[in-house]
């Protein structure tokens, strides 16, 4: 298996920069064996089953991305530095790992101030990354961090415009709980409460687990022989209960359905001994054709970018030739495509 396996060309004009409003009149492209079918977001209950589940990731997406202000005595008399920061993901030991940009123009014990509430100390720098202590925690920290902090758009998406006051809605599910995610489970991101409530009119049930998607998500494969690629690691929380669920809906024949890759890979992980199990734990799961998958039955995912571990896991779950015939009919199809973009529903 080679990345060139896995590269497609995209129209520069097919990515989306907003989303679908409303969220669920997102176009879903519906691969059911052999056989494709153009619908929209909204018609997803026509295509599921009584007593299918869908898994859902509840992660909630913070604010991470800082705009801030290192000042310094010289001799010259007071100097300023502009400082971007990007939040990766909290420590054990209360910092915050983070992208500082840019970083050499802040020393270790130096003070970032980002609003008149929020700052951060430069603790050290470890393989690249600064390590921050922020002068607040717990809910003093969110609130601040939610009033300082942008959301952390994709690169493809904050190359092309800023985040703006519409992303803090656009860019986090209807249904987040859990803060910590730099990365939206963007599947999740085509729901709305019409549509769960027409979800749950067809017998269709939920589970919620929690994945923190790191920015790793974005990060390129860098080696020819895509096996060898060594994937980032993410937080992950599969409940008693969210496994008691899944146990149920396989014992009555249900579907298992993940919405989103963040999820698939959280319940595949949870599953390595066999079958699914209470879960907590960090998962650097690399899911590439050749996988044996051990909970999931269909996927609900956007459309990933050329050579991405994420289209490696799509075209494990329904085999490369068939993932290959999907994405031309998405991009003949005029499909829009990655975060902000339409959907699929794939039935292997």
């Amino acid at each position: 298996m080679k990345l060139s396996d896995f590269d497609f060309h995209l129209p520069e004009e097919l990515i989306a920069t907003r989303p679908a409003n409303p969220r669920s009149s997102a176009r879903l492209l519906v691969a059911e064996g052999a056989r494709i079918s153009d619908a929209h977001v909204y018609d997803l209950p026509d295509w599921l089953r009584p007593g299918d589940r869908l898994v859902l990731n509840d992660t909630r997406v913070i604010p991470a991305r800082l705009s801030g202000q290192r000042h310094r005595d010289s001799a010259q008399g007071p100097v300023s530095a502009r400082i971007e920061a990007t939040l990766l993901e909290p420590r054990a030991d209360g910092g915050w790992s983070a992208l500082v940009k840019p970083l050499k123009k802040v020393k270790p014990g130096e003070e970032i101030r980002f609003s008149d509430a929020l700052s951060a100390t430069l603790v050290g720098v470890e393989e690249g990354q600064a390590v921050l202590r922020f002068n607040l925690s717990g809910e003093d920290f969110d609130a601040a961090l939610a009033e300082a902090g942008a959301m952390p758009l994709p690169p493809y998406i904050a190359s092309k415009r800023p985040a703006d006051a519409r992303d803090k809605t656009d860019y986090q599910t209807v249904w987040a709980r859990h803060s910590g995610a730099v990365a939206a489970p963007t599947a999740s991101l085509h729901f709305d409460e019409a549509l769960l409530a027409a979800l749950a009119a067809r017998s269709v049930d939920f589970t919620h687990v929690t994945l923190h998607v790191g920015a790793g998500t974005f990060l390129p494969v860098k080696v020819e022989d895509v096996t060898t690629h060594k994937m980032h690691a993410e937080w992950g929380r599969v409940s008693a209960q969210a496994a008691e669920e899944i146990v149920q809906t396989q014992r009555a024949g249900g579907r298992i359905i993940p919405v989103g890759t963040t999820a698939l890979r959280l319940i595949e992980s949870a599953a390595r001994g066999g079958a699914i199990a209470p879960w907590e734990g960090e998962t650097d799961i690399f899911i590439y054709p050749g996988f044996e998958f051990r909970v999931t039955d269909a996927l609900m995912t956007n459309f990933h970018l050329p050579k991405s571990t994420l289209l490696m896991l799509v075209s494990a779950l329904v085999g490369q030739d068939r993932a290959r015939a999907i994405y031309d009919h998405a991009i003949a199809g005029k499909y829009r495509f990655f975060s902000y973009g339409d959907s699929s529903l794939l039935i292997p």
